[in-house]
């Protein structure tokens, strides 16, 4: 039996007379039929399953239970489905299917890295370190910037923060607020339950290194560092800078990753529970992860509040997978900066032909749209 997933439906073949045949799956542009299989000198029949079909219901299928019964027999569930414990404590909630697939991800790349290790080459295997997180439109927590969910911690702690290229330390806020905390949609971190906190003393190396990262001298207390950094738009955060583990994956964990513990925390973060620095400090999470992400990062916002992007470290793609010949003599003048708080991308004009030339070849199936000025300057 061969199996194809396709959007809304599984077409299945089944062959009884021969060992070889050959798939041919046409999808339709609205998905709605699937077309499926040409055998070779063989008798197929064809059956299509609605993948909605598949997904679990939100009651319990009695038609199992009878298994508990049987002397030999153990009743196997799915531990996010209606038949699981875990259904029961409402506090857990069930990842959605994207998260699934993220994860289902990371345990293939995990499977993969074990084979490759036994093999004792990685000729046999080939292994790329990634991370994919999802990223979110951050009016789901009240902020105008987006999103991800890393957890931070041990036991970890899941928390929402907003990714920003355009700084480089990376903080949430904590218990017990000495100062001032905003309302955020996730519980605060509270350093005192997590068996991997640490805090960093104000005569080390690491503390020192907060004045190139934040523009701010640090400050000391009772022994431990204490920073602060400040935004364009006077938003501000101060707390102690500390170490803890952080979880980007369940296969992508680092241990004593450098952050602030927000005590004093101000502005416009919506409820956001702080923010992740994507910049290029050495206190930046690209630096500090650097070892296997090799400071490469890409991401792709999503459209509305609705659907999902992703934030990738260590995978680097141009248009469509595309590398463009664009001289790296454009860029080394004045540089580049990536700054996802800001709405339009602006380039020099040799690095925006070659851009635009490329999607116009990618998009060239779809009717070209006019400026906003030329409609308006048409139907006056």
């Amino acid at each position: 039996m061969a199996t194809m997933i396709v959007p809304n439906s599984i077409a299945f073949q089944l062959s009884a007379n021969s060992l070889f045949f050959l798939f041919l799956i046409i999808f339709c542009s609205s998905c709605k039929t699937t077309y499926a299989f040409q055998g070779t000198k063989s008798k197929s029949f064809h059956h299509i399953l609605h993948l909605n079909s598949l997904l679990q219901s939100a009651a319990c299928n009695s038609s199992t239970q009878g298994l508990q019964h049987q002397k030999s027999s153990l009743q196997v569930v799915h531990k996010h489905g209606p038949c699981s414990p875990l259904h029961l404590d409402r506090a857990k909630t069930p990842p959605t299917h994207a998260e699934t697939f993220f994860q289902d991800e990371g345990r293939v790349r995990y499977i993969q890295s074990r084979l490759a290790n036994k093999s004792g080459s990685k000729a046999d295997v080939k292994v790329t370190d990634v991370a994919n997180l999802p990223a979110w439109d951050g009016r789901v927590v009240g902020s105008g910037n987006y999103i991800v969910t890393v957890g931070i911690g041990t036991p970890k702690k899941q928390l929402s923060l907003i990714f920003d290229t355009g700084s480089d330390i990376t903080w949430t806020q904590c218990e017990p607020c000495l100062g001032y905390c905003y309302q955020q949609r996730d519980a605060k971190f509270d350093p005192s339950v997590s068996s991997t906190y640490s805090n960093v003393s104000c005569n080390s190396v690491q503390c020192s290194s907060l004045l190139s990262a934040t523009g701010y001298l640090p400050l000391c207390s009772l022994s431990t560092c204490v920073y602060g950094t400040q935004y364009g738009d006077s938003s501000f955060s101060t707390g102690f800078f500390a170490k803890e583990r952080l979880t980007l994956t369940p296969f992508d964990v680092f241990d004593n990753f450098l952050f602030g513990c927000g005590q004093n925390n101000q502005g416009l973060f919506g409820g956001a529970a702080g923010l992740l620095g994507l910049g290029r400090d050495q206190l930046s999470l690209p630096s500090q992860t650097a070892r296997k992400y090799n400071t490469i990062f890409s991401y792709c916002l999503p459209s509305s509040s609705s659907s999902i992007g992703f934030l990738t470290l260590g995978k680097c793609k141009s248009v469509g997978g595309k590398r463009l010949s664009i001289s790296a003599s454009v860029f080394t003048t004045a540089g580049a900066i990536i700054d996802s708080g800001t709405v339009i991308t602006r380039l020099p004009p040799d690095a925006y032909a070659a851009l635009r030339s490329e999607f116009r070849q990618r998009m060239r199936r779809y009717r070209m749209g006019m400026p906003s000025i030329c409609r308006k300057q048409r139907y006056q």
